[in-house]
Order: C-alpha cells, then structure tokens, then sequence
C-alpha cells in the first residue's frame, strides 16, 4: 500500500530539510579545509605584532562581522592577550578614545569596504596604531590600511540566497581563533593562568585547585588508630555538613588510614558488631590513597572516578592531612558513563 500524498510531503520536506543542512555544513567545512592549506601569509607578521603589543587589542567590525569581533575579543581575553571589543559606529562618536597608543586593532570586514570600518581607519592612522586586517579583500580599502593583512580569499556563502554571512564568519571566526590561540601559545599561557582568567562555572572549578574546594581539616573527623570505633562515631562531630570518612591519625599527626561510613554499614551487615569496640586500626584502610596540596581539582575527579570511592583526602608534603574532597561536592564534574 503505497503512502498517501500528504505522508510523501511530510517525508520529503523533512528529507529536504534534513540534505540541506548537511550542505551548509559541508560548505562551511569546505571552506576551512581550504583556509588550512592557504593559510595567509602574513600570519606570522599578525602574531608577532600581537606580542610585542604593550596595550590591548582592540577588535571591531560591523554586523555579522562584530558578533564574531566580540568572540574573538573575549578569546584573546581568556588566553593571555589584553582584548576588549569596540564597535565601530560608536567609535567614530566617541569611542576612539578607548584606544592607546600601544594598542594593536583587529578589523573584520568580509569586503574590506564596511563604511563604519573604514571611517575610523584615518584616526587610527594619525594615531600610528597598527591594523591586522581579516577580509576577503587585501586590495579593499581596510587592506591597503593595514599594516598586516589575513586575506582569506573569495568565499561563497553557504546561504541558500548566497547573501547571509555564514561561510565567510566561519571563515573569519577560525582565522581569528587560530590567531588568538597561537599567540597564547607563543607566550607560553599556562593552565594555572587559564584557571586563573576562568574561576566560574564548571570550567573553574575543574581548574581550581583541591584547596579550593575541599572540606577543610576543621570540617573533618579526626582520630587516632587506637581509638575504638565506637567511641570515635559516639563523641565526633562537625559544625558544617557531615562528611562521610574519618581520618585516623598518627602520634605525629600524619594521616595512617581512613574508615568511611559505607566500612561502618560493611561491619554491620556482616554482623561484626564486636568490631565496634576494637581500635580503628583493625578495619580502617591503610595508607589510603590521597591527592597533594595544590593539585589541580582534575586530578581529584580523576581519582574519584577512576578509583569508585567517595572522599579523598587532601594532604601536605608531610602527608598531614588538610582536608577532603568529597563526591558530593564535585558529582557535576565526574565524567559520564558511556
């Protein structure tokens, strides 16, 4: 039985929908493909100029353009290059006051003609401040201001009207990504001082270090291996929210072994309830695995995942305990199980 007209329209318009998608995609694909085997030549002069920039870089440009500017600024600004973004029409009202003497701007225009673009190049000339220009035109207006151009050839828009930017920022936007990154690299920017411009949200605490996120020592349960583990649960306590291991201790303070609560319901499901009264050290887990001071808090997650446990302890270079990193307080950032 064959499907009814309405049904055949469904499926091709879904099929139509779904092929010309995949065509934008590609387009744009094949465009970077094409940007990464002609890369423009003055790539290394742009990167160069950038670092021996003593001011910020400025980036601008107008429309689609801009949305990417501002992408690639907050880039820049996360990897180690002093960035902020100026939006060329409110430049030429104002806003050229923003720009140093020592700043370096980044200009986009696909066409290398944006009127709100060129318009701010004569001040930026009078000011002696050095241009890197990424445009489809090296001869365009914006090209012949510049003291270094990204000339990224002719680029036809993955728009079905051939007129909406969208292969060209695509174009635009690795470019720019490629500079900013390279140039971070060159500078030698360290994940501490990514962390360091990163200290929110998920990514933060991932690259925050243990310190920062662990129970502190005034938090924990603290005792010694010859306590009973009875008289341990009967008087310990903690002000905060209750953390689920205790740390046993030595005579000189260095951490000797821990005994979670999931040891304690162990010893009574078995029915070892006699157990209870006998010194910690008979069924604490020795010489536990612990994370250094300072580490960052990916190595903790990895080890939490990787070992299935729930705490670990956060010691010094004497392995005296600090604190504890607890599951509970980094389940968001634990990987996910396929």
């Amino acid at each position: 039985m064959s499907a009814s007209p309405a049904v055949r329209e469904y499926i091709d318009s879904r099929f139509s929908r779904v092929s010309s998608a995949v065509a934008v995609i590609r387009s744009e694909a094949k465009a970077l493909e094409h940007l990464a085997g002609n890369l423009p030549a003055g790539f290394s002069d742009a990167v160069e100029l950038l670092l021996q920039c003593n001011g910020n870089t400025i980036v601008t440009g107008m429309g689609k353009a801009g949305w990417i500017g501002q992408k690639l600024s907050a880039s820049f600004a996360s990897t180690g290059t002093r960035s902020h973004f100026l939006h060329p029409a409110e430049a030429i009202h104002g806003d050229l006051g923003r720009i140093g003497t020592e700043d370096v701007v980044v200009a986009l225009s696909n066409s290398g003609e944006t009127d709100e673009v060129t318009r701010i190049l004569p001040s930026l000339e009078q000011l002696n401040i050095p241009v890197i220009a990424i445009t489809a035109n090296a001869n365009s207006t914006l090209g012949k201001s510049s003291r270094v151009v990204l000339d990224y050839g002719r680029v036809s828009e993955a728009c079905h009207l051939g007129l909406a930017p969208s292969t060209t920022t695509t174009v635009m936007l690795a470019l720019g990504d490629a500079l900013a990154l390279v140039t971070s690299q060159v500078k030698k920017f360290t994940p501490r001082d990514f962390a360091t411009h990163h200290p929110g949200g998920t990514l933060g605490r991932k690259l925050a270090t243990v310190n920062e996120l662990m129970r502190p020592i005034e938090q924990c349960r603290i005792a010694r291996a010859n306590e009973s583990v009875r008289e341990i649960y009967v008087r310990s306590s903690v002000a905060e929210r209750r953390v689920g291991v205790i740390l046993v201790t030595s005579d000189d303070g260095l951490l000797s072994g821990v005994f979670t609560d999931s040891d304690l319901a162990r010893l009574l499901e078995r029915k070892r309830d006699s157990a209870l009264d006998q010194p910690i050290a008979a069924v604490m887990t020795a010489n536990p695995i612990s994370v250094m001071t300072g580490a960052r808090a990916q190595v903790a997650i990895d080890i939490l995942a990787s070992r299935n446990i729930s705490e670990l302890p956060v010691v010094d270079n004497d392995n005296r305990p600090l604190g504890i990193i607890d599951i509970t307080d980094v389940i968001g950032l634990l990987p996910v199980q396929a």
